[in-house]
């Protein structure tokens, strides 16, 4: 290993960025550079400090020496060492020697650290989690848990096998190894679960000290997550099937609810089974909030999907009224057509224009986004000019009415939203197999791009904020595919692509405690680890392979040799 040094010019000034790299030799005798450490930026000031810092003394010389003859160590050998004037005598260090053993990341581990007792978690825990009879300290694994799912979120597996050793947090916490003792880390889920409101009322406090956060503004949503894993399970298992956003209805899965504010501060959550419906989750969590805390006029935010027309009603009639913001289908906004065509447009913010309609004891915002426009008119385009393509080709195709019919149906499967502009005329004695295109509908499907109604009980708001309470319930559902790997549980609904709608998560991952899911990663096979963070180095070659005890139990096998009775 060796220091290599990158110089950059910027503003006018010369920059110098070290960093630890090392040789590794490939195929065909060549030589490849692996960076292995980034030190960063030594300026000259730098340079100096290192260099009265270091200053080390050679070991006196005879019983008599009495002092020691100071020795200068150049940590460079391409500085100019300073020989013979001051008398000193300079020792180089030999680069090519030095070796990068048990690397630790700090700066994040410290980060976290700090904003942990920031918001006083320190003190909330110490309280209730008290060193056990044999001393296991369980506030700092705690502490250890939060960090491990904030920095690099994985399994306790990882945390236990990988991670702990590769973090700087031993050092931090003044504790070895033991402190993430495999069982202690899932035992650990059991004694946090039961201070879960007052871990919520403590945070809520915090941020209105730390940040002025207002609660008046809530969104609610709803995704899932499944298990590759197989039936029976225990009849208290929170694991079943139901309706799968990841297109996994073949796995078992769990409904997760979140409550956040639009700053991102998580205010609830909660685990359900997985055959749980979006609208019956609803009038519990009304429930939940304000039995923690108390009666206020907030708004929440949800998707078309979660509220009923009955749970809309209590809402509207509560005391004092809870408002609400939620998409509503398209279906309705042929019902109010008419009206909405006679009023005129206003801006709402660049590239967005809105109509507001007052019905009754309610509004409706039609909103109209000129880069959504864009983008869905884009997609039908794509799926049309593909739908057509194949339809061009089965026409030309000798092909029996079932054979015809099956191809029919796979062109439909992949182009669904362009099969509904698209008549086809199947052949019947003497008429053969045709297609059109209904340009009324494409009329109608051009009109309705890029336009969403809304629909609230906020009668006094404006557009603007209609709006903008909207784009942050995206932001939430964008939280949860960046929480789940990118996989699954997007919705139709999003009005606007952002270059990051992923800001929440960062701060609602550390936060969300895992032992909610119980018995429903109770029995789960091994999956894939995540991916560390940059400037981890794995230990091992295998580090990614599942592990015997990792691997799930086998049963019912023939012993390998028999033994007598």
């Amino acid at each position: 290993m060796f220091l290599r040094c990158t110089t950059r010019k910027k503003n006018g000034k010369e920059h110098r960025y070290w960093s630890v790299v090392e040789n590794k030799r490939c195929a065909g005798h060549k030589i490849s550079q692996r960076h292995v450490l980034y030190l960063g930026e030594l300026d000259e000031q730098q340079y100096l400090n290192w260099e009265t810092t270091l200053k080390i003394s050679s070991p006196a010389q005879g019983p008599e020496s009495t002092q020691a003859t100071p020795n200068t160590p150049e940590l460079f050998p391409a500085a100019q060492p300073s020989v013979g004037a001051d008398g000193k005598n300079p020792v180089r260090f030999d680069l090519s020697q030095i070796q990068l053993r048990r690397p630790r990341q700090w700066g994040a581990c410290w980060l976290f650290c700090h904003f942990y007792q920031e918001l006083g978690l320190d003190r909330f825990w110490a309280e209730r989690l008290p060193p056990s009879r044999k001393g296991t300290r369980w506030d700092l694994i705690v502490q250890t848990l939060c960090a491990y799912r904030l920095i690099a979120p994985g399994s306790e597996w990882r945390l236990h096998r990988h991670w702990f050793e590769h973090s700087a947090m031993g050092y931090l916490l003044g504790e070895d190894f033991s402190l993430v003792e495999l069982h202690r880390l899932y035992e650990c889920h059991d004694l946090i679960l039961e201070h879960k409101p007052a871990l919520f009322d403590h945070l809520v406090q915090r941020w209105k000290d730390l940040f002025n956060a207002k609660f008046d503004v809530l969104l609610y949503d709803l995704t899932s997550t499944y298990f590759e894993s197989e039936p029976p399970f225990p009849p208290e298992d929170k694991r079943k099937f139901g309706y799968s956003r990841d297109k996994r209805p073949d796995c078992v899965q769990v409904v997760i609810a979140l409550i956040v504010t639009p700053e991102g501060f998580p205010l609830g959550y909660e685990v359900m089974a997985g055959n749980t419906s979006d609208k019956t989750t609803l009038k519990g969590s009304l429930e939940k909030i304000e039995k923690q805390y108390g009666k206020a006029q907030r708004i929440w935010v949800m998707d078309r999907g979660i509220p009923t027309e009955e749970s809309l009603a209590q809402m509207r009639q509560s005391d004092p009224p809870v408002l609400y913001l939620v998409g509503t289908p398209r279906g309705r906004l042929s019902r109010l057509e008419a009206k909405l065509v006679e009023l005129p447009w206003q801006k709402a913010r660049e590239g967005v224009e809105v109509k507001m309609l007052e019905d009754k004891s309610e509004l409706y915002v039609l909103a109209k986004s000129v880069d959504r426009v864009n983008k869905e008119r884009a997609m039908r385009r794509r799926q049309l000019k593909g739908l057509w393509r194949r339809l061009k080709e089965l026409e030309k195709m000798e092909l029996k009415r079932d054979a015809l019919l099956l191809k029919l149906g796979a062109a439909r499967q992949q182009s669904p939203s362009a099969w509904r502009l698209v008549k086809i005329q199947l052949p019947k004695e003497n008429k053969k197999f045709a297609f059109s295109l209904r340009k009324d509908r494409l009329k109608a499907a051009r009109r309705r791009e890029g336009r969403y109604l809304l629909r609230s009980n906020m009668v006094g708001k404006t557009a603007e904020q209609a709006w903008e309470f909207y784009l942050q319930l995206v932001e939430v559902e964008e939280a949860f595919k960046h929480l789940k790997g990118g996989s699954g549980g997007a919705t139709d609904f999003s009005p606007e692509d952002g270059a990051d709608r992923g800001s929440h998560l960062h701060r609602l991952y550390g936060v969300l405690c895992a032992c909610e899911f119980g018995l429903a990663i109770e029995g789960a096979g091994p999956g894939a680890d995540d991916a560390i963070c940059v400037g981890e180095i794995w230990g091992d070659a295998n580090d990614r392979r599942a592990y015997p005890d990792q691997r799930p139990a086998r049963v019912d096998l023939e012993s390998l040799y028999p033994t007598g009775s």
